[in-house]
């Protein structure tokens, strides 16, 4: 797991910490600075999978333009 991965997850925990706090104490501003925490957590998440993603496509990129070379 990366470190952003780790930095989502952790927001999302927060955040849903915060929520439920929120919800047991009647605390409406609680309630949605949680929300609001796991949904940046949730988004994190996303961006962590797509830089992955890019950074695998980039290797994959390379590793096509090697072997093109060693071929010609």
């Amino acid at each position: 797991m990366t470190n952003d991965k780790v930095d989502a997850m952790k927001d999302r925990v927060t955040g849903k910490a915060k929520e439920l706090e929120g919800k047991a104490t009647g605390d409406k501003t609680r309630e949605t600075q949680g929300k609001a925490e796991n949904l940046k957590g949730k988004v994190k998440d996303k961006l962590a999978d797509a830089k992955d993603d890019a950074k695998k496509f980039v290797a994959d990129a390379k590793d096509k333009l090697k072997q093109d070379d060693t071929d010609a």
